[in-house]
Formats: structure tokens, sequence, C-alpha cells
């Protein structure tokens, strides 16, 4: 090998050791939305609105720093695709919000870790894609952990109806997927999350502007760290590593966030994760990242 080789291949390597420190990163830090959102005490609506402000106002200013702003080369077709799935993580994050303040950073967190199984079955009814046996398989995987980690089987539980809506959380999380596979936009993904976090804004502002004054000092110290952590810098880093790491690697990754979340929420507030808490979270963790490997 020649030193010119030798070297190429020692900069390739430490390029992708980088991403994957990167990508684990990204990964911890959309954990910890999880962790904030049960620290803050507004309502979820404020919540989101809250953190799509701030991370709207960095995405920008750091498209501005490019010499790239947001809204350059963004043509009117790109716009419908942008409030169709804006729109959609509205719905998302307000549910994700009310099952974690509801049922606990565990419980809300693994019903949202499901999404890949909606995906596969809203591409199926969306592209008349039938599901591989192995799919199938998946699917029922990750049913049968959903009925571990349910507190109990009656609404009138308060983490029953957590896991709830964080099942409902991954459902419209999907239909997201599919919606940006069906409008795949020609610009930059910082462009596409801040265009997303302004029709979050507009959405929810109208509802959540008298509450503003209400927030204490501390929600907005969460709300920031939503923002600014797990939204802007996590999502950068999360665009950064994909330039060395192939997207199946990322998505296996990227499946760990309900790990990360729950052993976060161990650490900060003793919430031991009980055995059928554990057999279940395995058991959906597990699928998804076979199904991704698949």
């Amino acid at each position: 090998m020649t030193p010119r080789a030798e070297g190429r291949g020692e900069d390739d390597s430490y390029a992708f050791k980088t991403a994957l420190l990167r990508m684990h990163a990204a990964t911890m830090l959309f954990g910890l939305s999880g962790i904030f959102g049960k620290l803050c005490a507004c309502s979820p609506a404020m919540l989101v609105c809250g953190r799509a402000l701030f991370a709207a106002g960095a995405l920008g200013l750091l498209c501005l720093v490019r010499r790239h702003a947001p809204w350059h080369g963004v043509r009117a077709q790109d716009l419908a695709g942008l409030g169709l799935s804006g729109m959609l993580l509205t719905a998302h994050f307000v549910t994700f919000f009310m099952g974690v303040q509801l049922g606990g950073v565990a419980v809300g967190t693994l019903g949202f870790a499901c999404f890949p199984a909606f995906t596969t079955l809203f591409e199926a009814l969306a592209y008349r894609e039938k599901p591989s046996c192995r799919e199938y398989a998946g699917l029922a995987l990750i049913s049968c952990g959903l009925l571990l980690v349910t507190p109990s089987f009656s609404l009138a539980d308060t983490a029953t109806r957590g896991l709830f809506w964080g099942v409902i959380s991954a459902a419209v999380y999907a239909l997201v997927a599919i919606a940006n596979r069906r409008n795949a936009v020609s610009m930059t993904g910082t462009q596409a999350c801040w265009w997303q976090n302004m029709v979050i804004i507009a959405c929810l502002l109208p509802f959540t502007a008298t509450q503003f004054p209400t927030v204490s000092g501390p929600d907005w110290l969460w709300i920031a760290c939503l923002g600014l952590l797990c939204t802007a810098l996590a999502y950068s880093l999360y665009v950064g590593s994909l330039a060395a790491l192939k997207a199946r690697r990322a998505a296996m990754i990227i499946s760990l966030e309900p790990v990360y979340a729950i052993l976060a929420a161990w650490l900060l507030f003793g919430d031991a994760p009980g055995l059928r808490m554990i057999a279940g979270g395995l058991l959906i963790v597990g699928t998804v990242l076979r199904m991704n490997r698949a």
C-alpha cells in the first residue's frame, strides 16, 4: 500500500468513527426529548410551540451563517409537501409529549418506538406493497412487546393512556415518513427542518399565544433545551453524520433512542423499569433493529 493510499484509509476510518459518534450523540439528544418533556409543567401544545420557536431561530441562523437562507431556492410545489409534513409533525410532537407526561418517559418512548410497524402497514396501503413474511413476523413481535409494556388494560389508568398517546404519535410519525417519501423536496435537510418548524409554529401559536405569559422560568429552560439541543443540534449532528454512514446503519442507531431515554430516566428520576417493561422493551427495540437490518 502506498503512503497516499494508507493516509486515505486513515482519513476514511476517522471520518467513519466521527460520524458514528455524531449519530450516537444525536440519538442521545433525541432520547432526552422525553426527559425535558417530563420536566416541563406546561401543556404539550405550548411545549411543542416553544420548542419550534427556539429550533426555527437556531436553524435559521445556521442557514444564514452558511450563506444559504432557508427560503432560498424553495419552489412553490415544495411548499405543499412541507406544509403537510409540518402539520403531521405537529400532531406527532403533541401526542408524544402527552404520552410522556401521562405515562412517563419509558412508556411514552416505547409507544413511539413501534412506528416502523405502522410505516410497514401504511406503505402497504399507500403503495400496494405486500409486506413480507419477515415484516408480518415483526409486526406480531412488536404487538407482543406493546402488550408486555401496557401498565393495565384500562384507559382509566393514566399510564395506559400515556402508552396509548405514545402509540398514536408513532402512527402519525409513520405518516410523516410516507409524506416525505411521496413529497420529496429539492432542498437541504436543515432547510426542510426549518420550514417544518415554521409550520408547527403557525399551527400552534393561535392556540398557545395566551399561555406564553404563564410559562415559568424553569419551563422556558426545558423548552429551550428541547429546541436548541434536542432539535437544532441533534438534527445537525444527524444530518452531518449521514455523509459517512449508510442509511441502514443510521436507522439502526436511531432505533436505540428508547434505550437512551429509559437509561436517562432511570439515572435522573430513579424510574427503574420492571421486568415486564424490560422484556417488552427488548422485544420492541430488538424487532425494530432487525427490521432495519432487513
